[in-house]
């Protein structure tokens, strides 16, 4: 007898894991296909080390065909073009359709780098947001050591992702440091957030206080409520607002290296199509993750979308962190298992946020139980610590990924003595 398929549109973090969590939960019960746009994985979180060498992009890569072989899920890096939610099919970039009975969407975004005159690697700045954009942006971090010169790191507006902004800011100086140049390379951080430590979640207990002192303690600079209009080579030109949107002073920022992360927008394939997704491309979910106007489509990740916390001068995105993306994913796999015993589904994802943002020498971490604000808890603590745990996670995840395991058991003891849930009402 025929059983239904399943496909999973997007191999990276929350793809990969749901297509093993889906295997996990039904077994011979749903064909499992995976689309990717390359046969290897990359760990994105990783790549602010790639960009000051402290790794090599090999090392954090997984390559996903044997793995997806001895799972049993097929596989397919051919990306898709387009989605055709009416027809229950999409088509791929060798031309070929895959139909579909159940569709999860996972794409992650689409970097709208042209968004902004002279933004991006096709233009003036450098970018972390892939891992063979870091690599590049490597390759110039190691000709401004041997001729040192000015740096701006942050974000755009519109961004939704600012962790990742911080750690490099940090982990740069701390590198520059290590090299004896940090006394010749003044470092200013550009941010459309209202204050530092924002974070797109009007901050995460005191990331705020804690922010605002690394970057003093580290002698960078900042610009909050900034407007990026346009990038020259070597000079960037922001607008600093005030709380009413209005240009309060301009800014004509010199660089020799510049590494802003960009607004965030859904991918190609499921833009513009009525019921599916917003006028910026991002899936529109309910609680159960599902759309409403093509319910056999579920979406989780960066590619949904979510109100901003509350009203800022600056569009600021809010983040999809890893766990918060997870939990998204379990919610998925308990809900398509309840469709398929043909019951309406009910698990909601709880959208608690475990966070590690690495400085280099010491780092923060934060637990957010939900993300979203009011929350049930709002702790974030700093130190060395925080280091040495973001480099045992990244082994830790890495393995995970090329063992084709979704939640082993350590990770759900662990998760229980801290109290963190994946599921709302567990």
């Amino acid at each position: 007898m025929a059983v239904p398929k399943i496909v999973v549109l997007g191999a990276g973090l929350g793809g990969t894991i749901a297509a093993y969590e889906l295997r996990a939960k039904l077994r011979d019960r749903a064909e499992i296909v995976l689309v990717g746009n390359s046969e290897d994985y990359w760990f994105v979180p990783s790549n602010p080390w790639v960009a000051v060498g402290w790794r090599e992009p090999e090392a954090i890569r997984v390559h996903l065909p044997p793995v997806m072989e001895r799972h049993g899920i097929g596989f397919t890096a051919a990306g898709a073009t387009r989605l055709l939610p009416g027809e229950n099919r999409l088509e791929l970039g060798d031309g070929s359709t895959i139909a579909y009975d159940y569709l999860v969407i996972a794409t992650g975004p689409d970097l709208a780098f042209d968004e902004i005159p002279g933004f991006g690697p096709q233009g003036h700045t450098l970018s972390i947001c892939q891992t063979h954009h870091a690599a590049e942006t490597h390759r110039r971090f190691e000709e401004l050591c041997a001729n040192p010169r000015p740096i701006v790191v942050g974000a755009a507006q519109g961004a939704s992702c600012y962790g990742p902004a911080y750690e490099f800011a940090m982990i740069l100086d701390t590198e520059l440091k290590r090299r004896g140049v940090r006394d010749r390379v003044p470092m200013t951080f550009v941010t459309p957030e209202p204050y530092i430590g924002h974070l797109g979640l009007d901050g995460v207990g005191d990331t705020k206080g804690l922010l605002e002192s690394e970057m003093r303690d580290r002698h960078i600079k900042w610009i909050t409520n900034a407007k990026v209009t346009g990038v020259d080579a070597e000079v960037m030109h922001v607008e600093e607002v005030d709380d009413d949107g209005k240009t309060k002073r301009t800014h004509d920022v010199p660089f020799g290296f510049a590494m802003l992360l960009p607004a965030f927008r859904g991918v190609e394939a499921v833009r513009g199509i009525e019921g599916l997704s917003n006028p910026r491309g991002f899936i529109l979910v309910d609680k159960h993750q599902r759309n409403q106007a093509f319910q056999n489509i579920f979406a989780l990740g960066v590619c949904i979308a979510i109100p901003p916390v509350g009203p800022t001068p600056l569009p600021v995105g809010v983040p999809k962190t890893g766990f918060m993306i997870e939990s998204m994913v379990t919610a998925i796999v308990e809900n398509l298992g309840e469709i398929l015993d043909g019951k309406e589904p009910t698990h909601e994802a709880s959208w608690n946020a475990i966070c590690l943002a690495d400085f280099g020498d010491g780092g923060v971490a934060f637990i957010a139980k939900p993300q979203i604000p009011p929350r049930n808890t709002n702790w974030a603590a700093e130190g060395k610590w925080v280091h040495l745990a973001k480099v045992g996670f990244e082994k830790y995840f890495l393995r995970k990924i090329r063992k084709g395991e979704s939640e082993p058991f350590y990770e759900k003891l662990a998760l229980h003595v801290l109290g963190v849930k994946k599921l709302r009402f567990d």
